[in-house]
């Protein structure tokens, strides 16, 4: 097997002349950054014999013995299951069990203090979108029926609850390599557990960005023609009616 280093600074030690050097992160390295975690977060996590593993591994389908931060029992799992399921067997049991959790799945809610990094294109598609259509400023997140990188929540670009419609940009940005790979294969599983409480997702794939669901809208750059085919799609999921409850009339002109 050859070794790897990565950029990160894991994998194999940087003066191995015999290892392929890699730009990129290390797997474990990206899957952290698209759940934002740290390192840190799981080596608290980890039992105390496998931290100096842990500090350098770079797969994410390796196995450690965790603690449970409930308190049940130690349980076995890899990295990858820690990050996205809800944990231990008995975590998994209460989060799979009918109650308040279940009732709650598909409302939308305000997160205090949620920070999720926001770029100005996205700051841009929020104003221009309010130009046309009122968007609740009184929620920042979705409930779900079933966990999502350890959480039973997601946190959408804009919400427009009364639609239950959730509006996603997306493009790869200067790095060329964000919404792509492990990336994209976690848009389209947020996707799917926002429908599975009840509500759809318009997503502007920019930059060279290829369609990912039904209501992709595949764009260079963020346009108001762009913005103009978010609220004809929200009028095709919806019905008119619905949309023109919410749509800003701009006054008269005298």
């Amino acid at each position: 097997m050859v070794a790897v280093k990565f950029g990160c600074g894991h994998g194999a030690a940087a003066d191995d002349p015999m290892a392929v050097a890699i730009r990129r992160r290390c797997p474990l390295c990206m899957l952290l950054d698209e759940t934002q975690r740290t390192r840190g977060d799981l080596l608290g996590r980890v039992v105390p014999a496998g931290r100096r593993a842990l500090a350098v591994e770079t797969r994410v389908g390796a196995e450690y013995d965790w603690q449970c931060r409930r308190g049940h029992d130690r349980f076995r799992a890899t990295v990858i299951e820690v990050l996205t399921g809800p944990g231990c067997a008995k975590c998994r049991a209460n989060a799979s069990a009918p109650g308040a959790a279940a009732r709650e799945a598909g409302m939308p809610f305000m997160k205090p203090g949620l920070r999720v990094g926001t770029s100005m294109t996205e700051q841009r598609l929020r104003v221009m979108l309010g130009e046309r259509v009122r968007l609740h400023h009184r929620a920042n997140a979705v409930r779900l029926a079933r966990t999502f990188y350890g959480r039973q929540e997601v946190w959408p670009d804009i919400l427009v609850a009364e639609l239950r419609i959730a509006v996603e940009y997306d493009d790869p940005g200067r790095s060329r390599r964000a919404h792509r790979g492990l990336k994209e294969g976690s848009d389209v599983e947020k996707d799917e557990a926002l429908r599975e409480v009840g509500w759809e997702v318009i997503r502007v794939r920019a930059g060279g960005l290829g369609a990912l669901g039904p209501y992709s809208i595949v764009c260079r750059a963020l346009t108001a023609d762009v913005v103009d085919e978010i609220v004809r799609l929200m009028t095709e999921i919806r019905g008119a009616d619905a949309v023109d409850r919410l749509r800003v009339h701009s006054p008269a002109i005298p």
